[in-house]
């Protein structure tokens, strides 16, 4: 598999008031911010629209479990399905199973520290 990850999908992290954060930043860092954070809008090397997303969450979520971190990093993959089962044969640690939206397919390992790692594989143009 040449390409594992492509990019930055997200960066979600856990604070005591997800709606205090996003104003913070948006008045002092001029964050775009709406009620899941800021999307960062970019072009790939070959001109496709691409985002990032940044996220604070309420410091209770359990989205990061089995984690004990107060974040988790969103990958973009090119091929979900292939990449968890050479990961799962080099021994990485996969949680739950593939979940998939209409805006793609998402899957979930943990590293050494056991930080949960969230893995995107897009299907919308929109955010290739």
């Amino acid at each position: 598999m040449k390409n594992r990850v492509t990019g930055l999908g997200g960066f979600f992290f856990k604070t005591k008031d997800p709606d205090a954060i996003k104003k913070w930043y948006n008045n002092h860092l001029g964050l775009n911010t709406d009620q899941y954070g800021c999307t960062f809008w970019w072009k790939d090397k070959e001109g496709n629209d691409c985002s990032t997303q940044w996220s604070p969450m309420n410091q209770d979520t359990d989205y990061y479990e089995p984690s004990k971190s107060s974040f988790m990093m969103n990958f973009r993959v090119e091929n979900l399905v292939e990449l968890l089962a050479i990961l799962k044969e080099e021994g990485v640690t996969i949680v739950d199973e593939i979940q998939e939206f209409d805006y793609g397919k998402f899957g979930w390992i943990l590293d050494p520290d056991g930080n949960k790692i969230e893995l995107w594989e897009p299907i919308d143009a929109e955010f290739l």
